[in-house]
């Protein structure tokens, strides 16, 4: 693999970048501050074709690989929106990735160029207040009836079903106790949000106002069959296609929020005078930030590398979950550097790095913790017996 963009992907940098300069810090200030969807911001990336980027060119998009995925979402990242703005377009790169690889040639004519296009907008209805990262042990249940399934259960986290009309939702159709496997049973459907059947209760959290995330209920929602993706029972090995991806490209949108946060608290210890003195001029100042920008730079390597395997249809899963890792500890570093670097001011809303800071926690917790990405290196890459 080659460590410098082509010029290919250096075009993406700059077609996106063009987009993201339209929207400032006023704009995503504002946005934390009233906690609306960033319609514009969106509508704007879909306008500009960006939505449908690894989405196949016969349906709309331009087919490009993770590799051109994660810059497009690592320079979106680096112009002050956060979270906010990487979470608008995230699940429009990894969520729908079971449709792509599983889906029939009529339910992709039908669903992914309008997801291109911006005119429809999916969550995600995965994860589970008693299941947390043990997926297998949901309880959301999918039952046959007469021309599909009626659905009953409860998701937690579901990112954007405030404003979605799609839900992207893992079910058991099979009782976890009758199956010889627990990764067997388990059903995806892509279907209509239903909000006469499904209630949606936003939860109030610290960072990423402006991209809501809910706890939802589902009481006897009717899914057609032709919503089903794939075969009934083999949804885990479907979702698994996304999850590298996700790690991917997770880690891309922190590092991004940590280089916007670096390049801040850099100006402003150029600024920034204190006993006839530039601040930037005092070691204690300009080492942490040197120390950053190599962490920030190395965990975009790791990113670079991890991409590359998986756009090559190699193994990429060690490197993936170590992109994630490394990718939001720098930038979660970087977000508190950049704070203390700003001072007292660091903690008003005026210079924007304590919004990157909160913002860029998420990335440290979700979509899996470091806990078990560690213990996956340690198990699969180190040989060491499972620790859970």
């Amino acid at each position: 693999m080659s460590f410098e963009e082509t010029d290919d992907q250096r075009a993406i940098r700059e077609g996106v970048r063009a987009v993201a300069e339209r929207f400032d810090d006023s704009y995503w200030l504002a946005r934390d501050e009233d906690g609306k969807f960033p319609f514009e911001f969106h509508r704007a990336m879909a306008e500009a074709g960006w939505l449908g980027i690894t989405m196949p060119e016969e349906y709309g998009g331009s087919g490009l690989g993770v590799s051109e995925a994660a810059i497009m979402m690592n320079e979106i990242a680096q112009h002050g929106g956060g979270m906010a703005s990487v979470s608008t377009v995230h699940i429009n790169l990894f969520g729908p990735h079971p449709i792509i690889v599983y889906g029939t040639d009529a339910q992709k004519k039908r669903w992914i160029p309008r997801l291109v296009s911006g005119e429809d907008q999916v969550c995600f209805g995965v994860t589970e207040p008693d299941a947390g990262l043990d997926t297998t042990r949901i309880r959301t249940f999918a039952k046959r009836t007469d021309g599909g399934y009626v659905v009953r259960g409860q998701k937690i986290w579901t990112t954007t079903a405030q404003v979605a009309n799609k839900i992207l939702l893992l079910t058991r159709t099979t009782p976890y106790e009758d199956c010889k496997k627990p990764t067997d049973g388990i059903t995806v459907f892509y279907t209509d949000l239903d909000r006469a059947k499904i209630a949606v209760t936003r939860i109030p959290k610290m960072g990423r106002k402006a991209v809501d995330s809910n706890s939802i209920f589902i009481d006897d929602l009717f899914v057609p069959e032709e919503d089903r993706i794939g075969e009934e029972g083999k949804g885990f090995s479907y979702l698994l296609h996304s999850l590298n991806p996700e790690r991917i490209l997770v880690a891309s949108e922190a590092i991004g929020i940590g280089q916007d946060a670096l390049r801040r608290a850099s100006r402003y210890a150029c600024e920034r005078v204190v006993f006839n003195r530039q601040i930037g001029k005092n070691q204690a100042i300009q080492f942490p930030l040197a120390e950053s920008w190599m962490e920030l730079e190395a965990a975009f390597t790791m990113v670079r590398k991890a991409a590359w395997l998986y756009d090559n249809k190699k193994s990429c899963a060690p490197e993936a979950n170590a992109a994630k890792l490394l990718g939001a500890r720098a930038a979660h570093q970087a977000c508190e550097r950049a704070v203390f670097t700003h001072g007292g001011l660091g903690y008003a809303k005026e210079y924007h790095v304590e919004r990157l800071y909160r913002e860029v926690i998420l990335t440290r917790l979700a979509p899996i913790s470091e806990q078990l990405i560690l213990s996956f290196i340690g198990e699969k890459v180190l040989g060491m017996p499972k620790s859970y």
